[in-house]
């Protein structure tokens, strides 16, 4: 029988499989109370997906089926070990982590997010994560203060419209309300 119709365990095709870690963040791993509900479902469904891909008999297939799951148990288990929960804003004086908050862009653009941690910030879902250069121009910040910061080589002007504390159970839903250049036409 031929050598490539064997199926033979090597350190070549062990290697294939093996992925590279994900990258952990320099910065604290600061949670809110759904992110770290979050962290741990995302961390029980790898152990399923580990657990599925262990039962399978064909050993090459069994390592590319199991080689995503491992390395993302591997990475959650570190963000759970080194979360730090974070108590929801006690006030809305100022713009903290957890805030809810509303901005106006120079473009007229009026946006709204929560301030929430780097495994669950999703911008279309209305959070961003409290590292962004956004969140970090308003965090401190309070009232309607006008703050500048740069994006992508350009300047950019980001007014504080309201704070507010985030409504327990509910995640942040994205929303973009035009600006006044951007309403339609009655």
């Amino acid at each position: 029988m031929s050598v490539a119709f064997t199926k033979e365990e090597s350190a070549e095709t062990a290697s294939e499989t093996l992925l590279p870690d994900r990258p952990i963040s320099p910065h604290p791993n600061l949670v809110t109370e759904a992110g770290l509900l979050a962290l741990q479902e995302q961390l029980a469904e790898a152990r399923k997906a580990y657990e599925a891909a262990q039962a399978i008999e064909d050993v090459n297939e069994k390592r590319r089926q199991s080689a995503v799951p491992l390395r993302d148990a591997r990475y959650l288990t570190e963000r759970l070990r080194t979360a730090q929960l974070m108590p929801d804003p006690a006030s809305t004086d100022l713009v903290v982590f957890g805030s809810t908050v509303t901005f106006s862009r120079a473009d007229g653009r009026v946006q709204t997010y929560r301030i929430v941690g780097e495994d669950e910030a999703d911008p279309k879902a209305g959070t961003i994560s409290y590292v962004s250069p956004v969140a970090r121009s308003l965090m401190g910040k309070g009232g309607r203060r006008r703050r500048r910061f740069r994006r992508a080589g350009d300047r950019d002007f980001v007014d504080c419209v309201a704070a507010r504390r985030a409504r327990r159970g509910l995640r942040g839903k994205g929303r973009s309300r035009q600006g006044p250049s951007d309403s339609p036409k009655a």
